[in-house]
């Protein structure tokens, strides 16, 4: 079957991180085409950002970390059919900004990763918004904290990215 839309694949760092931390330096090695831009100011401020970096573009596959997976989860709901997939990095879906959401249902597949001993980002009060939010979800509780720095090179990416 012949794709009709390319993908685009980016990646959204979290509040303390940049382009230049370690998942996106891992993934810009791994995967030179992945668009990996730098977010900074409020919530609201990086979602106008995404938005205009995302204005013409499908087939979307979204990897969010932290309060980037906040933003990657606001975007998939305001944007479903643009999007192919969703990937979510101890997200924090826990914020206020989530709340519109919260009685909302994402359909497209969703994949999180969440550190058993995560002290910033409550591993059980994730686990219930996202099973109650995400219809297709698959999610990973990793040996391991909210940075996932142990844990997070062992995650089969080129699988994950290259299938829908």
């Amino acid at each position: 079957m012949e794709k009709i839309a390319k993908n685009h694949t980016i990646f959204i760092h979290g509040q303390e991180s940049s382009s230049q931390g370690n998942k996106a330096v891992f993934f810009r090695e791994l995967f030179p085409e992945m668009i990996i831009p730098d977010f900074v100011g409020d919530v609201s401020t990086r979602m106008l950002k995404l938005k205009k970096i995302l204005v013409d573009k499908k087939g979307i596959i979204m990897i969010g970390s932290s309060l980037g997976g906040l933003m990657a989860a606001l975007y998939a709901f305001q944007n479903q059919d643009r999007m192919k997939k969703l990937i979510l990095l101890a997200p924090a879906i826990n914020l206020p900004d989530f709340s519109a959401y919260l009685s909302k249902k994402l359909t497209l597949p969703v994949y999180i990763f969440h550190g058993k001993h995560d002290e910033i980002i409550p591993l059980k009060a994730i686990q219930a918004i996202a099973e109650n939010v995400f219809t297709d979800l698959t999610f990973t509780v990793m040996e391991d904290d909210h940075r996932l720095s142990r844990t997070f090179t062992s995650i089969d990416w080129p699988q994950l990215l290259g299938s829908a």
